[in-house]
């Protein structure tokens, strides 16, 4: 017969902590229940929170064998390192034991499930020293059932402990926040992550690159469970190894050389070059998307060092250098625009039907821009007197003809014709001159929702552009109407809305106007001859007529 095989359990279920000393990343919690362990001074609730991943469950559990455990020699107490070979952390580890019970709130969310429990408090252990009740996802309990569980939350049996687990406390009732002693979990950050994926492809007898395992580390963006099943599929992937290449393929992340090598292109205004090396990249398979956040994980990185941030371990020696170099050589300010220019880039792709071409168009702004010179540097040479610096990639602008008048051509001398004359004043687009013209404005350029509350839900009571006061009948986003009419008009508006006389809104306007024209036509004689020869006649619609200002 063939011997039985141990199946197949996944690294994140088979590195599960099982002492304090192997939770990562949560010092300040194991410290601080290490000395209440140690003081007596445990409260009869904790409440787990953090992102997925973190150690929430697991240490629930630990908590639960931490005061459970009777040591080697069974005559020992609580404590915050748990042998782990008593009988009741065994049965703890292995979720048997009748003392510790865990319940899925995702699925046991009604006021029956809660009220078991209640029941069931009043009863002593069976054999461990405290009956410990793990609720995973608390968040999801109804109302009644958190409304249910309150007073013996508050007032539980000295034998009775509540560890709660949840990644979105703000669902969590103040009622019940206020009887649970707190604990937030913190994001455990990359160069720890990476520390743990080694130790465990150590113990797994697999080779991997450090560069792979920092990628990893930081795809699970904080979280070890995501970090140990990104691992387990790189391992399947590569074969026992692990390699940094085979991790970008799987994820489709691009090379961090090739990005390092389009944002250099992106700074140079290289067009050709930057739509070549994001085919390249597209060729791949590499995800518009992931190629903007790795640009902006670059400007990120060089500002970092223009400001003197600390190192990233994760980065490599080129990178370090690279970043250098570039903080040397740029300011802020073009740093800062390539940042927003980037982040509006990477939310158009993310929306775009044509991810590809969005990413091409939204690259080519940023080569534009990088030729553009600074505001700051214009200021100070217009301030100056110097010269204007030539944008490389525009041709110089031909001289406008000035208009001559019969008067000037016969009395002014040639030589004026020629003197070069002050700046022109900056054209500024005519701003709509009444209310309504603001809203049709509005409709044609693209934003119709803001006209649809101004039309609807505001009531003029001064309109002297670039100022608007109006009274609104429901709350109306001021700050997004601001901006939305600067962007469209090239000026800042100042926009209030007050209480007191103001002039109907235009929805009203228009149902007034209605009620109106309705009244004459039901006052037309041949409708008032219809209504006596017929009293009960409506008058269910009419039509106008090209010649008369109404008609049936």
């Amino acid at each position: 017969m063939a011997e039985s095989q141990v199946p197949y359990r996944v690294l994140a279920r088979k590195y599960r902590p099982q002492t304090f000393a192997a939770l990562i990343g949560q010092d300040a919690m194991v410290t601080t229940l290490g000395n209440a362990i140690r003081r007596e001074r445990l409260a009869h609730a904790f409440l787990l929170t953090g992102v997925r991943g973190v150690g929430k469950t697991s240490t629930a559990r630990l908590i639960a064998k931490a005061l459970n455990c009777v040591g080697p020699d069974g005559t020992g107490g609580p404590t915050i390192d748990p042998c782990g070979v008593c009988e009741p952390c065994i049965a703890i580890a292995e979720g048997r034991h009748i003392d510790v019970t865990e319940m899925d709130a995702a699925s046991h969310t009604g006021i029956d499930d809660i009220r078991e429990i209640i029941e069931a408090v009043r009863y002593a252990s069976v054999s461990a020293r405290y009956k410990v009740y793990i609720i995973d996802e608390v968040h999801m309990l109804s109302k009644p059932a958190f409304n249910g569980l309150l007073k013996t939350l508050e007032e539980p049996p000295a034998h009775v402990k509540f560890l709660f687990a949840t990644t979105e406390v703000n669902k969590i009732p103040v009622t019940v926040l206020s009887r649970c002693q707190r604990f937030d979990l913190r994001r455990i950050s990359a160069d720890l992550l990476a520390q743990h994926f080694a130790h465990v492809v150590e113990q797994e007898g697999v080779a991997a690159e450090p560069e792979a395992l920092a990628l990893i580390a930081r795809a699970a963006e904080g979280s070890a469970r995501d970090g140990l099943s990104i691992l387990d599929q790189a391992i399947a992937h590569g074969q026992d190894r692990v390699e940094a290449r085979q991790v970008r393929e799987m994820l489709g992340l691009s090379d961090r050389g090739a990005v390092r090598s389009l944002f250099a292109k992106l700074l140079a205004g290289d067009g050709p070059a930057v739509l070549a090396a994001v085919a390249q990249q597209h060729e791949l398979g590499v995800d518009p998307t992931a190629l903007f956040r790795g640009l902006l994980e670059t400007c990120h990185g060089v500002t970092r060092a223009k400001v003197g941030g600390g190192q990233d371990p994760a980065l490599s020696a080129e990178e370090r250098e690279a970043f250098s170099d570039w903080a040397s050589r740029l300011g802020f300010p073009i740093l800062h625009r390539i940042w927003q220019l980037l982040l509006k880039g990477h939310e158009e792709v993310q929306s775009a039907i044509l991810p590809m071409e969005a990413a091409e168009m939204a690259l080519l702004r940023i080569v534009h821009a990088s030729q553009l010179p600074d505001p700051g540097e214009l200021i100070r040479r217009l301030s100056a007197g110097e010269p204007m610096p030539a944008i490389a990639h525009l041709p110089p602008a031909a001289p406008a003809a000035a208009p001559v008048s019969v008067s000037a051509s016969v009395s002014a001398p040639v030589s004026a014709a020629i003197a070069p004359s002050s700046p022109p004043e900056p054209i500024r687009p005519t701003l709509p001159v009444d209310f309504r013209a603001l809203h049709d404005l509005l409709v044609e350029r693209g934003e119709p929702l803001l006209a649809q509350e101004l039309h609807d839900f505001a009531g003029l009571i001064r309109y002297a552009p670039p100022e608007l006061v109006f009274r609104p009948t429901r709350p109306i986003d001021l700050r997004k109407l601001a901006a939305a009419l600067k962007r469209l008009t090239d000026t800042v508006w100042t926009i209030s809305a007050e209480e007191g006389a103001a002039a109907p809104t235009m929805l009203e306007q228009e149902k007034a106007a209605q009620a109106a024209e309705r009244a004459a036509v039901w006052e037309m004689p041949v409708v008032r001859a219809a209504r006596e020869a017929f009293p009960e006649t409506e008058l269910l619609g009419y039509t106008r007529d090209q010649n008369r200002s109404a008609g049936l």
